[in-house]
């Protein structure tokens, strides 16, 4: 195919038209621009434009690209754009070429999937992969041949996502909805009225469209909406699997309607309480979005940027409002439209348009929440390791339906439950000691049992004056195993709802391990009707103390006896033999002279796989009932002391109980309030060749060593590559957290600072774009990062392996280093042996640093 911008100069008066008249660049390799412009000409479509020999290649597509597999458009191509019209948004004016108005609709960078680019356009079949804002992953151009099998002389293709994890089956024309600019946010309309001429300067033959109208003034709400009813899950055991569903994350905060209109915003509970006072920050900022009803979770994030429901009781109790985020998840209204009788699909776009639309000073508070397409248990499992609260599986083409609905279905990570609080227990009949809790039956609370734990000072702001509120003379429970009264017993209405932490039921009914979170201002207690399930045979093995085995069947390793010893934890795959527990506990036994030095005696966070890598996934921090007693439990003042492993029958303690993974914290043995290492999590976006994090460790390395310092590296059991920094911790080198962690994000600031192309220190998938993104926060008090040596709970059993520099070359393959090579890897010198040798004080580097 000829590249050249001939054709598109001649179709063009440049003194009457606002677009640039550009010129042929030298081409580039590797990452490309991407862009599409929706056009508002004659019709509506979509210019699709690839960067491609100095020239943006061009398509007209019928209608918005879909992320639907299904989904064909027709896209007729068109000639050659200057690279130069990649920026440009505005109104054609009329009698010119193309006439009318241009929105930037999407850009990023995309990368074929063949290297000879133009042998794929010549042959008419052109993959590639985009790195949009809004459209990613794997798409396809194929060109469309006559009855004769040659190229049709108008040049029509087709373009086509591909089944990946960015596809979205059933999605349709939903991005039809999306009228926003990704550069501006202002949609078609707003772009038109922003020019003041819309007629050419002199009579032309060419007549063009009539401008997109905005809505008219008067059209705008007066004043916010009234509340509207919410649609509320039903619970399930399993995520919906099948066509048509997708997963959001269900996140652990407080469900928040929000209405806009007449410049001011209201704040609506689940029950349509108005709080817009309690939340005054994100009110004045909703207060400017576009007139609308937003529906979504409010929340406060931990510093891993992972919702935390106890520490939005605290912000609340404190009043300290000013950092907690809105998740907005649906759009019930868009001015005066009501959109609830639109497919979900359809809502979606047309909310992402919304948020888009949001001045940029309104818009740090709110996060847009997209939703996955892979399968729901899939996204269950990722969201339980990551310590969140679930998914929400919702149907891609329902309505939006107020009250319970089968198209809206909760998956909660276990041990996380609504309860009544039915009485509270006090010493010496004044100082709390535990809640009394139960669930609604017809006749009253039936009894759950006690609720020790949990109880932090913040907290007990909010919950010691509500249960004193709401006092009774007699008992709210009913039924066998009501508790009894006495003095240092007090009866409580049964009107407060408390969410629990817990280990599920045992055998009498009564919780396991609860502890409390906070309490649900927003729901009613008549809503709490789901008793906690009672443990499944995995939670059983999970809580319970390990049974001893006896005769042929017993297996002890390094002196602690396994149960289920031939339990399969990673399945045969591709010809290599399933992984039991003997396996690992052997492994972790033989390992132990290398694992020990990084993890010894310090808290350690377990993610645990009773029944294997296919079933249930948990990650374990504290102490349960049964741990077994080559365990030792550290103090870090939380609610519950932490794990930690001291010696080999520890690792093989750890193993026993279906233990596959270890993440220690970075700090010294036996002091957890002091750092003794730095660790760069480089995690490539999707797409990345492992080429790029060799080369982006390599980096980091020269940044350390020029400021004096010791790095090491290891792959991750992943995708990506750890470099860590041993530093010395005693003395007058000890430094605190807080100081280590921003060095840390010195670092890795400097390191994308001198490279932003290559790199990105921001946390959202979003800001990616094909970089690596360099995670420093894995340098905080209670972060941790896996261990190396660690076997990781993914296909493959791969190992966090420690590495030699002279190691990290191309050719490095991560997938290299599985607990199926195990021996062989033992039988290698260690590549971290002399670790601790290479520690420096960081307290110079600091000064140097200005930090």
């Amino acid at each position: 195919m000829a590249n050249g911008l001939e054709a598109y100069r001649a179709k063009r008066d440049f003194t009457r038209t606002p677009e640039p008249a550009g010129k042929t660049k030298a081409g580039r390799k590797g990452r490309l621009t991407y862009l599409i412009q929706r056009h508002a000409a004659t019709r509506l479509h979509y210019d699709f434009r690839i960067e491609h020999d100095g020239v943006l290649k061009s398509w007209a597509v019928t209608k918005a690209p879909s992320r639907d597999p299904a989904v064909k458009r027709l896209a007729v191509e068109v000639e050659d754009h200057p690279l130069a019209y990649g920026t440009f948004e505005g109104t054609i004016p009329s009698g010119n070429y193309g006439a009318g108005t241009v929105q930037l609709w999407d850009r990023g960078e995309w990368e074929p999937q063949e290297p000879d680019i133009e042998a794929a356009l010549e042959r008419g079949s052109l993959k590639m992969i985009l790195h949009g804002e809004r459209l990613s992953g794997g798409w396809a151009l194929v060109r469309l041949k006559s009855d004769r099998g040659k190229p049709s002389k108008r040049n029509n293709w087709l373009l086509i996502k591909e089944k990946d994890e960015a596809a979205v089956p059933g999605e349709g024309d939903a991005n039809m909805e999306i009228d926003a600019s990704v550069a501006s946010g202002r949609s078609l309309a707003e772009i038109a009225e922003g020019k003041t001429q819309w007629t050419a300067s002199r009579p032309v033959a060419r007549k063009g469209p009539k401008p997109p109208k905005a809505k008219p003034r008067e059209a705008d709400l007066a004043q916010p909406p009234a509340f509207q009813p919410i649609q509320l899950c039903k619970v399930a055991d399993h995520p919906p699997g099948g066509a048509g569903w997708v997963h959001e994350i269900k996140f652990d905060g407080y469900r928040i309607q929000i209405a806009v209109g007449g410049g001011q915003a209201r704040l609506y509970t689940r029950r349509g309480h108005d709080w817009t006072d309690r939340f005054p920050e994100l009110a004045a900022d909703a207060a400017q979005w576009p007139d609308g009803v937003v529906d979504g979770e409010l929340c406060a994030l931990t510093e891993d940027h992972t919702p935390d429901f106890s520490a939005l009781q605290a912000a609340i109790a404190d009043g300290k409002t000013q950092d907690l985020v809105y998740f907005a998840f649906d759009l019930l209204k868009e001015g005066r439209d009501d959109l609830t009788a639109l497919p979900l699909s359809h809502r979606k776009a047309r909310l992402q348009a919304l948020i888009d639309r949001i001045p940029a000073k309104a818009r740090g508070r709110v996060r847009y929440v997209d939703h996955f397409a892979s399968t729901g248990q899939a996204v269950l499992d990722s969201a339980c390791r990551m310590d969140l609260e679930g998914v929400i599986s919702k149907t891609l083409n329902a309505p939006y339906q107020p009250g319970r609905s089968s198209t809206w279905v909760k998956s909660k990570c276990r041990g996380r439950d609504e309860v009544v609080i039915g009485g509270w227990s006090s010493e010496d009949g004044t100082r709390f000691r535990s809640l009394l809790v139960g669930v609604a039956e017809e006749e009253g609370l039936r009894y759950l049992g006690r609720v020790g734990t949990g109880y932090s000072a913040p907290l007990l702001k909010t919950l010691l004056p509500a249960l004193k509120a709401a006092a009774a003379e007699a008992s709210p429970f009913v039924g066998k195993g009501a508790p009894r009264g006495g003095k240092d017993i007090h009866w409580l209405r049964p009107v407060l709802v408390a969410e629990l932490e817990h280990g599920g039921l045992t055998e009498g009914g009564s919780l396991r391990h609860a502890a409390f979170k906070g309490l649900r201002e927003d729901k009613r207690a008549q809503e709490v009707v789901d008793k906690p399930q009672p443990p499944s045979p995995k939670q059983a093995e999970k809580a319970a103390p390990t049974p001893r085995r006896t005769g042929k069947d017993k297996v002890v390793v390094a002196g602690v006896t396994l149960s289920s010893p031939d339990k399969v934890l990673w399945p045969a795959v591709g010809g290599r033999p399933a992984i039991t527990k003997t396996d690992l506990a052997r492994y972790y036994e033989q390992a132990a002279e290398r694992i020990l030095p990084h993890v010894a005696d310090r808290p350690v966070s377990i993610i645990r796989a009773p029944d294997g890598i296919e079933g249930e996934t948990f990650f374990q921090r504290h102490a349960m009932p049964g741990s077994n007693p080559r365990l030792k439990l550290i103090d870090v003042h939380e609610r519950k002391p932490y794990v930690a492993v001291v010696d080999v029958g520890g690792l093989v303690a750890v193993a026993q109980s279906g233990g596959l993974e270890l993440h220690p914290w970075g700090c010294r043995p036996g002091d957890p309030e002091t750092p003794e290492q730095v660790t760069f999590d480089l995690d490539p976006d999707e797409g990345l060749d492992f080429e790029a994090v060799i080369a982006a460790a390599k980096t980091v390395r020269k940044t350390l060593e020029a400021k004096g310092l010791n790095p090491f590296v290891k792959t991750t059991g992943g995708k990506g590559l750890h470099v860590v920094v041993p530093i010395r911790s005693d003395g007058r080198s000890r430094i605190e957290w807080d100081r280590c962690k921003a060095f840390a994000k010195a670092v890795a600031e400097e390191v994308r600072r001198a490279d932003p192309d290559r790199f990105t220190t921001t946390l959202a998938k979003k800001a990616r774009g094909g970089k690596i993104f360099i995670d420093y926060l894995r340098n905080g008090r209670m972060a941790t990062a896996v261990a190396p040596w660690s076997v990781r709970a993914r296909p493959g059993a791969g190992i966090a392996f420690p590495l030699s520099w002279g190691q990290v070359k191309a050719g490095l393959d991560p997938k290299a280093f599985t607990l199926h090579d195990a021996p062989a890897l033992l039988k290698k010198p260690d590549p971290w042996k002399d670790f601790r040798a290479g520690e420096v004080s960081l307290r110079p580097v600091l000064k140097a640093m200005g930090l």
